[in-house]
């Protein structure tokens, strides 16, 4: 796999675990940003589910604050493209992404970890938009993905992070557990991923990614369309013949 500056990458048993590692908290920089949105067009062809997480003590503290500094509206359109890609690559990557949240995750950390999948979290996170006390908008749209609108607004206007406890009574994260635990617990839930078919792992991510903005009749009917698409592959004949004869599926390893 492609080496990274600021990334480290490791896989074991289909599972990609990936690191944001700049330290001391992580904060990105332009650079970072492409190469998070390199690393997410093409992890799919070595693995069938990604850990993100950060090294060190905290997951991601927002931008690097002396490149951010300098953005004026002059160079701004083009610095956030260059964010807009890497979101987006992490969202719609090929294969599930487990965000796996330790210490801090405001600004740019909490919109990365709102384009996983879904989220577990270290009983010390605290995730965040502080963007109206440091002059700039972004972050509420993707905070939208986690928490109810009235949450959106009450944590966008004031700026103010919550502990991960209290987001995972909203329904933003799935499990809470010691920092010292936070990777396996996060590959345990990716173990569970992909114990299924490689082909049925990415047409479920393929499904998920199209129907967030479908009403329920059009991504149902989407849905189906899959099911049609699908039923012609052997890992959904194996699947249904494992099932009727009682025993373990034998899936081929790729789509």
């Amino acid at each position: 796999m492609t080496s990274f500056e600021h990334l480290t990458v490791s896989v074991e048993d289909r599972i990609a675990t990936v690191q944001l590692d700049r330290p001391p908290v992580n904060a990105f920089t332009q650079e970072m940003y492409l190469e998070i949105e390199r690393l997410f067009s093409t992890v799919d062809e070595q693995a069938d589910a990604v850990v993100l997480t950060g090294a060190g003590k905290h997951f991601c503290a927002g931008n690097d604050l002396n490149e951010f500094a300098t953005l004026t509206p002059d160079n701004a359109d083009g610095r956030m493209e260059i964010v807009r890609r890497a979101f987006f690559a992490i969202q719609d990557c090929a294969v599930p992404v487990i965000g796996a949240v330790n210490g801090t995750a405001v600004g740019t950390g909490l919109a990365i970890a709102a384009s996983c999948d879904f989220v577990v979290a270290a009983e010390n996170a605290r995730l965040g938009v502080p963007e109206i006390g440091v002059g700039v908008m972004g972050g509420a749209r993707h905070l939208a993905r986690l928490v109810p609108e009235p949450w959106v607004r009450c944590m966008y206007l004031t700026g103010d992070p919550l502990p991960a406890g209290a987001l995972r009574a909203l329904g933003a994260i799935v499990e809470v557990c010691p920092a010292d635990e936070l990777v396996e617990t996060a590959r345990d839930w990716a173990a569970r991923i992909v114990r299924h078919s490689s082909a049925a792992i990415r047409m479920a991510k393929r499904s998920l990614r199209e129907i967030e903005t479908m009403d329920i009749k059009s991504g149902y009917t989407f849905e189906q369309g899959l099911t049609r698409e699908f039923s012609g592959h052997p890992d959904s004949r194996e699947a249904v013949r494992a099932l009727i004869e009682g025993r373990a599926p034998e899936f081929g390893r790729r789509p």
